[in-house]
């Protein structure tokens, strides 16, 4: 998978970007006619090429002026982030995933209960999980990005059909 780095925006944009709800934003939203439920927004693993970049730079907006802000806390070798976050497809997914959930749960017509569901369900094990010592930032430090490998396998699909010899 390529990741696109976000553009820089100026302030006004990056904050009403920052601030939509992914359904505000078109995310993964195509046309419908009228009476007809949209579709919900697509899974950004899913995404490939310009697609991907744009959801990822909507993604990058929200994070970085409504999540950091307010969520981050500092960084350390007990609550690693990484400065190049975009980098480390786990933590892509799981911040999609915050984000589609704040989108269903702060935005217009959620219930007032929405915001207390989403710091418990939502916000607290994606943030648990992203900055655990042995997470996706393992090695990350401020400044400095440490790449991970994914494990090892013997075989990418070990119960499919054998393969021809060459």
């Amino acid at each position: 998978m390529t990741t696109v780095p976000a553009e820089k925006s100026g302030a006004s944009e990056a904050h009403s970007d920052a601030t939509s709800s992914p359904e505000d934003t078109g995310a993964g939203s195509a046309d419908t006619a009228a009476g007809e439920q949209p579709s919900p927004p697509a899974f950004i693993l899913y995404m490939q090429g310009p697609a991907y970049a744009k959801e990822l730079r909507q993604l990058t907006l929200w994070t970085h002026h409504v999540l950091l802000p307010v969520y981050g806390r500092e960084a350390s070798s007990g609550l690693p982030w990484c400065p190049v976050w975009w980098n480390h497809a786990e933590a892509v997914a799981h911040l999609h995933g915050l984000w589609l959930a704040w989108g269903d749960l702060t935005g217009p017509g959620s219930p007032p209960s929405g915001p207390a569901q989403w710091h418990r369900d939502y916000l607290l094990p994606a943030m648990s999980a992203l900055r655990d010592a042995a997470g996706p930032f393992a090695g990350c430090k401020p400044g400095m990005h440490r790449p991970k490998e994914a494990p090892q396998v013997d075989a990418v699909d070990p119960f499919g059909p054998p393969s021809a010899p060459s």
